[in-house]
Parts: structure tokens; C-alpha cells; sequence
């Protein structure tokens, strides 16, 4: 197995790199640094998403006939280390990773036209209207009802936990439509105008500290006498689930978790340079040192599953369960990395409601990004939980893999 990269890969390296170097605002990349998440305002996400567009990288998992670039599965493994080391901000995975497969596997032409080009041109975001209060890993027990009259549907209900909700255009909706036979078989798949009559919004404030106004990061969204066309039914009525486990499958693959884990590690090494313990520096205690090592080997197994899922997804395959290994492997990961850096900084990760904005000139107390830590530890608490919890990646693999 050849582990490094070609020539061409490296040059086409340092093509994205002097790319994104000459063409990413300062400041969306100052505000994803300070971020809990990686996420930053619509403002910053759609500014960059322009600029990613304009050079035909928006996309980079689509096949060339609806706009995709037409990327090796390495060219698309560095495309998302560039980005992530140059503090890119994640991209809208609800329109470009979930959707958008959706809609080229099961949509009709006319869906296909009105809504991926859109997409491609970063000039309307999606959110994904899956989870209610109730019907979280049990999704088939959604509640949330479309009923049929004449020329479209009548919505009514509650979705949860939906990000980005309060600055998205759209939103793919999971909704039941028949009652008879198996819960599954009664839900279809609905794409929903976000400035429809009868949809309103409530924030969900997290434990991470995040209170200002639209800067907050999930909602509940609430469906009262929603009108839909029938037209933005896809596919056939009351086959929603086969579409929605499709959907799950590059939800839970569709991000690299690799390059992100990378970068945040560096951010670690930095961290324990530069804080101290006992007099001298943490990264010469040897018990902190075994600890940073473990986890980095545990970065390079997901680093290599993802090279692996990539190249599965080259003849244009659905992810399937290795899905789940790159979600259930890299939450948790991520997770460990964020307990570290809380472990390194101690007390100074105390007053994390006092997270500073990336504009701010607001002095931090224990050294520069100190103030992010304790915020993504507790922001990062549910990746292992949406988009099926781990325990539920664990039965899927065992019931898939194992035969158990």
C-alpha cells in the first residue's frame, strides 16, 4: 500500500492551498477560528461559499455532469485537510453532502434543475427536518403529519435539534403520510420553503455558553397548516424511509473527520507547550505525552477509514455501513481530543461563558484560544449522539457487519 502522496497529488496540494491562501476572507477565517463548532454567520458562510463556487470547489464530492469537479477520492481527502488547515469554516453538509445525493438518486428532472444548481451556486441553504421531540434514534416514530389536498400537502407538527434552521432557505423534511402498515412505510420526504406561511422558530441555547441571537446554532421549528406542493414530494409517497437511511448514510460519512481531527491535535501540541505543570512545560510530563500519542494514533486509524470510505465512493457507491464507522469513530475521537485540551489549560478553562467573538479585543485570561476550550468541550458532547448515537452505530454495525 502506498501511503504518500504522488507527485500530482502534491502539486495539486499546493494549488488548493495557494488557492485558498489567496482567496479566503481574513475575517470568515477568524471567525470559524473562534467558533465552538466550525460554524460561523450566514453572512461569512455564504461569502466563502461564493468564492468555492466561483472555482468549481463548492461541491467536491459531486460528480462533473450536476457540477462537481470530478475529484479522486485524494484529491477530495486533501481538498479537506487544506481547508481545515487553513481554519475554513464547514461548508452547508445539509445542501452540498445530504440532500443533494438525495435529489440526484431519487429526485425527478425537475427537482434536479431547480434545486441543484442552487445549491452548486451557494445561493440557497438547507436544513434537515428530521428528529422531533420523542423521535430521536427511534426516527420512525415521527408524528409530524402531511395530508394530501388536491395539489399539495397540509403540514403539520414539530421538528428539533434542526441547525441552522433560523438562516436556511429550505428545509428536507421527513413526514408521515399513511398510518397503515409498519411505521416506516407510512413517511415520505418532503422539501418545504422556509418562508412558507405557517412556519415558525424557536432557538435552542446550548450548554456551551452561546446566548446571542442568531448566533446560536439549533432550533425548533414548528409546522402550523404548512402548505406544500405536491411537486416537492420526492420520489413516491410513503417511501421517505428508504430515501432517509440513503440520506443517513453520507450524513454519517459525508464528513471528513480526519483533517479536522488533525488540526485540532496541533492546536493541543500548542496547548501544552505552552501551559505548565509543575514548573515546566506539559508536553515534557512523559504521562501527558503517552496520553497525546494514543490519541494521535487513533487520529491516523480514522485518517486511514475515511481514505478508505472515499475510495468506495468513486464509482459513485452510497457510503453503506462504513458510514458509520467513520461518524461512530471520529465523534468520539473529537471528543477525546476536546477532554484533553480541558485537562492541559485546568482552571483557566473555567470561565467559558466569557467566550469572546472573533471580533472581539477582549484580553484572555490564561493565554490566546484558552477561552475556546471549555465551549467546544461542552458543544462537542453531542456528536456522538446525532445522527444516530453511538450505541446505535454499534448495533448497525454489529446487526450489518457481524451478523449479530
Amino acid at each position: 500500500m502506498r501511503l504518500a502522496f504522488s507527485d500530482q497529488e502534491l502539486a495539486f496540494q499546493q494549488e488548493v492551498r495557494d488557492w485558498i491562501t489567496a482567496n479566503m476572507p481574513p475575517e470568515v477565517a477568524e471567525e470559524s477560528r473562534r467558533s465552538r463548532t466550525s460554524h460561523v454567520s450566514k453572512e461569512r458562510l455564504v461569502q466563502w461559499q461564493k468564492k468555492l463556487a466561483s472555482r468549481g470547489w463548492l461541491c467536491p464530492n459531486w460528480p462533473k455532469e450536476y457540477g462537481g469537479p470530478g475529484w479522486s477520492s485524494t484529491q477530495k481527502f486533501i481538498f479537506e485537510m487544506e481547508m481545515a488547515r487553513a481554519d475554513s469554516p464547514y461548508l452547508s453538509s445539509f445542501s452540498i453532502k445530504m440532500v443533494a445525493p438525495v435529489l440526484m438518486k431519487f429526485g425527478s428532472e425537475a427537482q434536479k434543475k431547480r434545486f441543484l444548481p442552487k445549491i452548486a451556486a451557494a445561493e440557497e441553504l438547507w436544513c434537515q427536518g428530521y428528529s422531533e421531540p420523542g423521535s430521536g434514534s427511534d426516527l420512525a416514530s415521527l408524528r409530524t403529519k402531511a395530508e394530501r389536498q388536491g395539489d399539495h400537502y397540509v403540514v403539520n407538527g414539530q421538528k428539533i435539534w434542526t441547525t441552522n434552521a433560523h438562516f436556511a432557505d429550505w428545509i428536507f423534511c421527513l413526514v408521515r403520510t399513511s398510518n397503515e402498515g409498519k411505521r416506516q412505510e407510512g413517511i415520505s420526504f418532503l422539501l418545504i420553503d422556509m418562508k412558507s406561511p405557517g412556519i415558525t422558530l424557536d432557538p435552542i441555547y446550548l450548554v456551551d455558553g452561546t446566548r446571542t441571537p442568531m448566533r446560536h446554532e439549533v432550533n425548533q421549528v414548528f409546522f402550523t397548516d404548512v402548505k406544500v406542493p405536491v411537486e416537492n414530494l420526492v420520489g413516491e409517497e410513503n417511501k421517505g424511509w428508504t430515501y432517509a437511511k440513503y440520506l443517513l448514510e453520507f450524513e454519517r460519512g459525508g464528513q471528513a473527520f480526519g483533517p479536522r481531527l488533525r488540526k485540532a491535535f496541533r492546536h493541543l501540541q500548542t496547548l501544552s507547550k505552552t501551559q505548565m505543570s509543575e514548573g515546566k512545560s506539559l508536553s515534557a510530563d512523559p504521562s501527558w505525552r503517552e496520553k497525546m500519542a494514543a490519541v494521535e494514533m487513533e487520529i491516523d486509524a480514522i485518517e486511514m477509514n475515511e481514505l478508505m470510505f472515499y475510495s468506495s465512493l468513486k464509482t459513485g457507491d452510497a457510503p453503506g455501513n462504513m458510514g458509520s464507522v467513520v461518524k461512530m469513530r471520529g465523534t468520539e475521537v473529537g471528543q477525546k481530543v476536546t477532554e484533553l485540551a480541558v485537562e492541559a489549560v485546568g482552571w483557566y478553562g473555567t470561565p467559558f461563558t466569557e467566550l469572546r467573538n472573533y471580533d472581539s479585543n477582549v484580553v484572555p485570561v490564561g493565554g490566546e484560544y484558552v477561552d475556546d476550550v471549555s465551549p467546544r468541550y461542552f458543544n462537542t458532547r453531542k456528536t456522538t449522539i446525532y445522527g444516530g448515537s453511538s450505541e446505535v452505530q454499534r448495533n448497525v454495525l454489529a446487526k450489518a457487519m457481524l451478523g449479530l
